[in-house]
């Protein structure tokens, strides 16, 4: 698999829409990241590499809703942990929860399955998604995700996410145990 070198800087070159609002955000916001370009992952297991290369592991990101698609959750957990639905229903005090829709997910924060990423919060403009992060993810000095594409990974401090980026994007980290 290819892996660029780490870099510091926003890509040159043209970029996805959501990708290009993530580095703008970043610097916006002041938050220093490390980023490498890759071949297109689709699974977790891909991402052992990246994750190396980097020094922060690459986290999963899910997104789920209530039976009725009234509440939608952006879930990120480590990144071999297992999703429960049921006792994270029993968390969010909700009957039940499924995975979000491929049209739901487009719609909600502008990315598909396999692409999923906490960054997607930027599409959130109305603030119908709510952040859960898993207390592991949330207790890790580095936090690492995909910036709105498969091909491109990005790491930066955990604080930063949860204390900038995600209050800057009007949404707030319910963290609990999962």
């Amino acid at each position: 698999m290819y892996i660029s070198e780490v870099m510091t800087t926003a890509p040159a070159d043209e970029r996805g829409a959501l990708e290009t609002k993530v580095y703008q955000e970043l610097e916006r916001l002041g938050i220093k990241y490390e980023r490498v370009d890759n071949d297109s992952v689709e699974a977790m297991e891909e991402c052992i590499e990246i994750s190396n290369k980097l020094g922060a592991e690459i986290r999963k990101t899910i997104i789920c809703c209530n039976r009725q698609k009234t509440d939608f959750y952006l879930v990120v957990l480590p990144a071999n942990k297992r999703f429960d639905s049921k006792l994270f229903a029993a968390m969010m005090r909700t009957a039940r929860v499924s995975f979000a829709s491929a049209e739901d997910m487009e719609a909600l924060i502008g990315l598909t399955p396999g692409e999923a990423s906490v960054m997607g919060i930027l599409n959130d403009t109305e603030g119908k998604i709510q952040v859960v992060i898993d207390k592991a993810v949330a207790d890790a000095e580095w936090f690492a995700c995909n910036p709105g594409a498969n091909t491109t990974h990005i790491r930066f401090k955990t604080k930063q996410l949860l204390n900038t980026f995600l209050p800057a994007e009007n949404h707030k980290a319910e963290i609990i145990m999962l």
